[in-house]
């Protein structure tokens, strides 16, 4: 069995548990005592959670479709049914993000805007902008016949955040980001491969394109996280995740409409 030898086995079972406890509010049972003592050891899973998000979305969109509505209504209830199962965490994070980096002016105060619970016009801008891209390009991939993908977007951007928490220190000494850890290279590369074989199996050789579009987006936002921070928060990890999500779900109208 591989190992971690900080945390115990590199892969459990109860990590599914704990991811999906931790990034949605989905009624699972976690031990918390070992949930707490794995940190981010369980990070490999992120990918599963974007997987049991996703796959209640595309179930209710399967649905609003199947009874004869637009798909723009089936994509505004894939967007809202994501949202509500994450309890917006990671567009809280967008919005948090946007603000901080965009409307402070030194690190200090960057990460002091990120933590008030106040929302500022960039943040507002964030999410509108957020939301209106995903319902949009949702809609097309479901006109498409591709809603499905929105699974292989839900894992990859999961995995964004493994990748994020793993490269970058935690800029603040407080926060869930700091509480959960930084997971080791062997739990990012695990978690990396999670959600490519998952992406295959919903969008194909699509899903190498859109790897490295994640790529690519999660290097942009960690520089700049980098920067203006000096490292990555939890907000953080949340911008990374609807941004490379986006950026996925463009990929592919891009790639199918093509």
């Amino acid at each position: 069995m591989m190992r971690n030898t900080d945390k115990g086995p590199l892969v459990a079972l109860s990590d599914v548990r704990a991811a999906i406890g931790l990034l949605t509010r989905l009624p699972v049972r976690v031990d918390s005592e070992r949930a707490t003592a794995r940190g981010a050891a369980a990070a490999w899973a992120y990918p599963i959670a974007g997987l049991v998000v996703s796959l209640i979305a595309v179930i209710g969109m399967t649905i609003i479709s199947a009874i004869g509505l637009p798909a723009g209504v089936a994509a505004l209830i894939g967007v809202a049914t994501s949202t509500i199962i994450t309890g917006a965490m990671h567009e809280d994070g967008l919005a948090d993000t946007a603000d901080g980096l965009w409307g402070g002016w030194d690190p200090v105060h960057r990460l002091k805007i990120m933590k008030d619970t106040y929302i500022g016009a960039y943040g507002v801008i964030a999410i509108v902008l957020s939301l209106l891209l995903r319902w949009l390009l949702l809609s097309e991939l479901i006109q498409l016949g591709a809603g499905a993908a929105l699974i292989a977007a839900a894992m990859l951007s999961r995995a964004a955040m493994v990748g994020v928490m793993t490269w970058l220190p935690n800029a603040r000494t407080s926060g869930l980001s700091r509480a959960v850890g930084r997971p080791t290279f062997a739990v990012a590369l695990i978690a990396t491969g999670v959600a490519i074989v998952g992406a295959v199996g919903f969008i194909g050789s699509m899903a190498v394109g859109a790897a490295i579009t994640v790529a690519v987006i999660a290097i942009g936002c960690g520089s700049i996280a980098k920067a203006k921070i000096g490292g990555q928060t939890g907000d953080i990890l949340g911008a990374v995740q609807q941004l490379t999500e986006i950026g996925v779900m463009m990929f592919l109208v891009a790639s199918l409409a093509g």
